[in-house]
Parts: C-alpha cells; sequence; structure tokens
C-alpha cells in the first residue's frame, strides 16, 4: 500500500487543519501527517523498517540526558511550513506537559530520525528535512534503506533557514558519530537490508 492523501478544504487556516488532523477518525495502525499542508495518511511501517529504529531507539537511551527521552510517535509540528510531521524517532526534553497534547513544537526537538518505506521516500527526503530544518532540530538522520545506490544513512545538521548541511553520508555498515549532546556512535551494520 502506498501513502494516501486526504481531501481537505486546501484554504483552511493552521489551527483548522491541526483541529482536523487531530479530530478525524483516522484507520487504526496508520501514520497521519501533514507534509506542506496536505494531509497524508500511510500504511504501518514494515517489520525491518520497525527493526532499524528499534536499534536506533536502544542505541539513543545510552546518550541522552535523563530529563530528555526518545519517542516513537510523537508529532512534531511547523506551522511555517504547514507540518505536522511523526518521525519514527523524536529526541526532546521532557517537560511537565502543560499546553501539550498530541504534538511538540519542533524547537523543543533535538534530534529527529526517518527510516525511509517504499511509500514515503520522497517525503524523508525532500519535504521533511525542510521542515525539520525551518523549525531548527538541530539534528536529522536519514536512513534510506530506498537509496537508489543502496542502503545509505545521513546525518544533517547546522540548519539555516529550510537547509541542512551534511555531516555526514555513508553505507549501511558504516559508523556514524552523532555530535554533542549525544556523542555517541551508531554501528549500521545491525541494520537489516530488505
Amino acid at each position: 500500500m502506498t501513502a494516501l492523501t486526504v481531501d481537505h478544504d486546501p484554504e483552511l487556516s493552521w489551527d483548522d487543519l491541526v483541529r482536523f488532523w487531530e479530530e478525524m477518525e483516522w484507520p487504526e495502525g496508520s501514520k497521519v501527517e501533514i507534509i506542506e499542508g496536505i494531509v497524508t495518511v500511510s500504511p504501518a511501517p514494515a517489520y525491518h523498517h520497525n527493526v532499524i529504529a528499534a536499534r536506533i531507539h536502544r542505541r539513543l537511551l545510552s546518550g541522552i540526558p535523563e530529563d530528555w527521552e526518545v519517542f516513537q510517535t510523537l508529532a512534531v509540528a511547523v506551522p511555517s511550513r504547514r507540518g505536522m510531521l511523526i518521525p519514527d524517532l523524536v529526541v526532546a526534553p521532557v517537560v511537565d506537559g502543560e499546553g501539550l497534547s498530541s504534538h511538540i513544537p519542533a524547537g523543543m526537538a533535538e534530534l529527529v530520525v526517518e527510516v525511509t518505506s517504499k511509500s514515503n521516500a520522497v517525503h524523508d527526503r525532500v519535504s521533511k528535512p525542510a521542515a525539520y530544518a525551518a523549525g531548527g532540530i538541530p539534528l536529522y538522520l536519514l536512513v534510506d534503506r530506498w537509496a537508489a545506490g543502496g542502503p545509505t544513512v545521513t546525518l544533517y545538521g547546522e540548519p539555516t533557514g529550510d537547509v541542512y548541511r551534511v555531516l555526514h553520508a555513508g553505507k549501511f555498515g558504516d559508523v556514524i558519530t552523532l555530535p554533542e549532546p549525544f556523542d555517541l556512535t551508531l554501528d549500521t551494520a545491525v541494520f537489516p537490508v530488505d
């Protein structure tokens, strides 16, 4: 199954679009995001996709402060890009939750991780990094299982406007070092290849 877009009034204000996203009853197990103002419904990720996310999650836990957490289903809001995005992983400080419900502002996130699926690879490569950079998220890790030349891993950082600088680009099997405040390495050799 591929990602589907949901027909809605393209002139909706940001607040109305978010309310539409929050209040609709979406198919169980699907991932529903707003990408560049378009509501997109994707199927649940495949097994190997989840294995990669779980291995990154486990490794991240060893390198984050006690008052941070690794979230798997938390939406990140980037109103300037009309985006309500749900990365595979979000690393952010834990706050009291006052005023937070289904999402956090992008500026709260320290790192987002996306693992591509066939149905969303273009979004993960183009639309989402632009939104994450515009939202001021310091680091973006893209695990691209479907890259043309074979599976790749790219770490982006130093956002300016809606553009990141590439901090590391490699293939599965490489070791990637996440800079401060993480200061840890990820061995991508443990990622399954479909």
